[in-house]
């Protein structure tokens, strides 16, 4: 099996940064238009609540099987069939007519989503382990920047050319280009061996920090599928235009970018980093206090605020690498920090949903999401002190010998 090469390490980085462009407009593209595609498909509340769902439970279900996939056929092929699953899911939906064949192709782009999403910090670890901080830094830049253009463009590409179908179909496109790198990369594709201090799924599960990775990672994806599912909705309630709305979502998703090229090396790079992922975290809630006070005329400054709050996301994605040792321990870590903390997020969209179905507005369902913060500062607390999965099972091993 041939090995990356300083030759090529170039061409794995381009691939990461195409890949982390197309990893967001599966899971959020259809929440600026999602009116248009309940009117389109005579889709029930309840099934739209169960489609801004899908997301977090597509990353519970396929995200589990990625590190096992990688390590029968190898990171670079299974990342390839999981771009190519994106873009069939992904073109194959903006068809559908039928809101449950809508709901199953979605959740085939999603599932290759999930399945790449969950190797990143593998693929990471194993070509740049001395880089994690820098690379991931660039990574979740790039991440954000396909966020921000799918809530932004939807709805003018929806617009211009003919409706909704258009506008989610569109970003299929972007999607098989991030395949052409992984073209090439599978003839030097790379295993996650074993090794003798392998780490498994259920090791991970049975740590102290494997339990609270995926309680934090679960909390953050809570609030961030929450914000990028409904709050588009939230603002066209409180007076937004369709296109208004979107660009505010779009602003909120923007405010990462820059942050998000500062946040993964500041964390790498501290000793404490406790201080930096408090800093961060305590945005969602001022944001959610803004929205509380007045949702139309401080929705600018709720999305300054509420998009601070979403770099806890490359944060946390960078402490699933700085939290193992190697690269076979990452993907274990990552793929049980994401599987499970996503089956935890799955809650989010669609009981803020029913609680905004039964209450008639935000009010409610903002403050639910202020509580939630009060766990997810605890658990992100504890992992941002330095450890390591490898560690904790060494630990465990000798105890229980």
């Amino acid at each position: 099996m041939g090995r990356v090469t300083r030759r090529t390490a170039p061409l794995v980085l381009v691939g990461l940064l195409l890949l982390s462009l197309n990893l967001r407009p599966a899971a959020v593209s259809v929440g600026p238009v999602l009116a248009e595609v309940r009117a389109g498909l005579s889709m029930s509340s309840a099934t739209a609540g169960l489609l801004t769902s899908l997301p977090v439970l597509a990353f519970a279900c396929f995200g589990a099987l990625a590190p096992a996939a990688a390590r029968k056929l190898g990171v670079h092929r299974v990342t390839m069939l999981a771009v190519l699953v994106l873009v069939v899911g992904l073109f194959a939906r903006s068809l559908a007519r039928d809101e449950a064949v809508f709901l199953l192709l979605s959740m085939l782009a999603l599932a290759g989503m999930a399945m790449a999403n969950v190797l990143l910090p593998s693929l990471v670890k194993l070509h740049f382990p001395d880089r994690i901080g820098q690379v991931t830094a660039l990574y979740t830049t790039a991440l954000s920047i396909g966020l921000t253009a799918t809530l932004v463009l939807t709805v003018p590409i929806s617009d211009a050319f003919g409706g909704w179908r258009v506008g989610l179909g569109a970003w299929s496109g972007l999607a098989l280009v991030a395949a052409l790198p992984w073209l090439v990369l599978i003839r030097h594709d790379r295993s996650l061996e074993a090794t003798p201090r392998s780490v498994t799924f259920g090791d991970v599960a049975r740590t102290p920090l494997g339990l609270a990775m995926a309680g934090f990672f679960g909390l953050q994806s809570l609030q961030a599928y929450v914000v990028f599912g409904w709050f588009a909705t939230l603002w066209r309630d409180n007076g937004y235009s369709a296109g208004h709305a979107g660009a505010l979502v779009g602003l909120l998703a923007a405010v990462s970018i820059p942050l998000s090229l500062w946040a993964p090396g500041a964390v790498a790079r501290s000793r404490d980093a406790r201080w930096v992922v408090l800093a961060v975290m305590l945005c969602y809630p001022l944001g959610y206090c803004a929205l509380l006070v007045a949702p139309h005329d401080l929705a600018l400054l709720g999305a300054l605020l509420v998009g601070t709050g979403t770099v806890t996301f490359p944060i946390v994605l960078v402490l699933i690498g700085l939290r193992s040792r190697t690269p076979q321990g990452t993907a274990a870590l990552s793929g049980f920090t994401q599987s499970m903390g996503y089956l935890l997020a799955a809650l989010g969209p669609f009981g803020i949903s029913t609680l905004h179905d039964a209450t008639g507005g935000w009010t409610i369902p903002l403050l639910v999401l202020i509580v939630l913060m009060v766990p997810q500062v605890l658990v992100g607390m504890y992992v941002a002190r330095p450890t390591f999965i490898e560690d904790q099972l060494a630990r465990r091993t000798a105890d229980a010998g």
